[in-house]
């Protein structure tokens, strides 16, 4: 992990611990999206940077390589003119464009890849900057919904000092015949619960005394007694 994104990694770590603790969340996302947004500017610089000195890298390469390769013709071409010397002077020449064709061939793959692993840190930082950002505008929005809430808190507490506007007079004049209401329900019901018990309770005294007549009826069959 890079120096750049292990930084990255602390700030986005405290911002929830900080943002808990914060009177002013908003003023404190600004802060952090201002730190990120000159991060994210000198990623790119660093980038530019990099991306400059891998093209140097690999035209040094490229060159290296076709040195080695017109070395190799001007070897065979020495042998077959009879120059075995010069032949050897020429592989000689190739050997070192080929070795420094590797040495720079291994530069530039490694310049490349820290230029994409730059690449990829620039999208997250790009990306957690777009996410932070939308936050922002939705707790800026929260914040500013709740200050509207607070002064309309405010004109409600002063007009109940003032006493007697008809916002507050008809208020309460809503909870009274609530409260009636209410109180004319229960004695509804109660009422209402009364005459099922009665109703309920006739009917189980009506079953009580038709299962003793039966009772009675047997018992007077038994002893031999006719209506």
């Amino acid at each position: 992990m890079s120096i750049v994104r292990r930084v990255r990694d602390i700030t986005v770590a405290t911002l929830n611990e900080r943002l808990e603790k914060a009177e002013d969340p908003v003023k404190l996302i600004d802060q952090f999206l201002w730190s990120t947004r000159e991060d994210i500017i000198q990623a790119e610089r660093l980038y530019q940077q990099y991306a400059g000195h891998s093209n140097h890298l690999k035209v040094q390469w490229l060159q290296a390589e076709q040195q080695k390769e017109k070395r190799e013709q001007q070897a065979i071409t020495a042998l077959k003119a009879g120059e075995e010397q010069l032949a050897r002077i020429a592989l000689m020449e190739k050997a070192s464009s080929e070795e420094r064709a590797l040495q720079y061939r291994d530069l530039y793959e490694q310049s490349r890849q820290s230029t994409l692993d730059l690449e990829e840190q620039l999208r997250e930082m790009r990306s957690e900057y777009q996410t932070v950002y939308d936050k922002r505008e939705y707790y800026a929005a929260r914040m500013e919904s709740l200050r509207l809430q607070q002064k309309l808190n405010s004109r409600y507490a002063s007009y109940g000092e003032q006493g007697g506007n008809p916002g507050s007079m008809f208020r309460r004049l809503e909870d009274r015949i609530s409260d009636m209401e209410m109180e004319a329900k229960s004695f509804s019901d109660l009422r209402r619960m009364g005459r099922e018990f009665a109703s309920e309770a006739g009917t189980t005294i009506q079953s009580v005394i038709e299962r003793e007549m039966e009772l009675l009826k047997r018992k007077l069959d038994k002893e031999g007694w006719s209506s």
